[in-house]
């Protein structure tokens, strides 16, 4: 395809060229609902996950790996889960603001990592904080599981 200019031919009308622009706003604007749609598909589908389903041995076997490897990287601490804020009942608000109460919120897989830890892991010597990862739009976002086994601080 050449880009070459015919200097002979009728130049293109303003109009033309305001529908041209158009066009391609209009294509760019198509690619990017495709691409929200596609995201939003992508959170309903992880979100009925994350509500209705369990934890899987995979995902146990992934927290596990994550430990392993800050172990052998020389860490105390790994971060083994994360999910949406908004799948707190107050939108992760308690867990921003480390409200002791803020167990409570959790629902879902996030509930169940937790009950799991309080049943497995403390008694092992671990422990877990839940904090806000980012701030999208200066809001919380997503939510962090860190799981830590350095020595009690004196």
């Amino acid at each position: 395809m050449s880009d070459k200019i015919d200097p002979t031919a009728a130049p293109i009308s303003a109009d033309e060229l305001r529908m041209s622009i158009l066009r391609k706003e209009l294509d760019k604007m198509d690619v990017e609902r495709k691409a929200r749609e596609a995201e939003q598909k992508k959170l309903t589908a992880f979100t009925d996950d994350f509500l209705h389903k369990h934890v899987t041995e995979d995902e146990i076997a992934m927290v596990r790996r994550l430990v392993s490897n800050a172990v052998k990287d020389g860490k105390m601490e790994a971060m083994v889960y994360s999910f949406p804020s908004s799948l707190c009942t107050d939108g992760g608000r308690a867990i921003n603001s480390n409200d002791p109460r803020w167990p409570e919120t959790l629902q879902g897989k996030a509930k169940e990592f937790y009950d799991r830890y309080q049943e497995l892991g403390k008694p092992g010597g671990y422990r877990l904080k839940a904090m806000v990862i980012n701030f999208p739009g200066g809001m919380p976002g997503d939510i962090g599981f860190f799981l830590n086994w350095a020595p009690p601080a004196v």
